[in-house]
């Protein structure tokens, strides 16, 4: 049976798509839900005045999730959670733990549903996660995770205290060796 979507079916096709389903599908669940017109000579002339509309529609789409994908991509986000001495956490991170971490951090809103976990997040550290904006527009974010209470100290701070180590213990090496010479020559 032919139909004419009039929303976007997963693994079907998309708005003003003409399409061949078998009937029971169509009866069933396509036109109850309103996904679908049938495909009489008449409903294809109205899609036919409809598809400027439709292709305005989908370029304003493609255009806002290219947006959200630049804000998105490349970009570090933060999450927190409890985790055992060993790395481990107790339980995973989940999509919607993402999601309002992008929200909280990035300031952009994304749906849950949407981002791509490759796998259960249970360890620390930094995990990529692919976020499907729209069709073909995607975005790679970053995810590190770490333990709850655990201080961050960034990577200049600890160069610096490890330059200021060595410089300290340079002049304690000099004097040590300064004080077993005097007790030589006391001797």
């Amino acid at each position: 049976m032919k139909v004419i979507l009039t929303q976007d079916v997963k693994g079907r096709g998309q708005e003003g798509d003409i399409i061949d389903v078998a009937r029971g599908f169509a009866v069933n669940f396509l036109l109850p839900r309103k996904l679908a017109l049938e495909a009489t000579p008449g409903n294809i002339k109205q899609l036919g005045a409809r598809m400027h509309n439709i292709q305005k529609r989908e370029t304003a789409l493609r255009g806002q999730a290219e947006g959200v994908a630049a804000a998105v991509e490349g970009k570090t986000v933060t999450v927190k959670a409890k985790a055992g001495d060993e790395g481990k956490l107790y339980g995973s991170i989940t999509s919607s733990m993402i999601a309002d971490a992008i929200a909280e951090q990035l300031g952009v809103e994304v749906d849950r549903k949407k981002l791509d976990v490759h796998a259960h997040i249970k360890t620390l550290g930094e995990h990529v996660v692919q976020l499907h904006v729209y069709y073909d527009v995607k975005a790679d974010v970053t995810v590190k995770v770490v333990a709850e209470g655990a201080v961050e100290t960034p990577v200049a701070e600890i160069v610096a205290e490890v330059v200021e180590v060595t410089v300290e213990e340079e002049p304690v090496a000099e004097v040590a060796e300064e004080a077993a010479e005097d007790a030589d020559e006391q001797e």
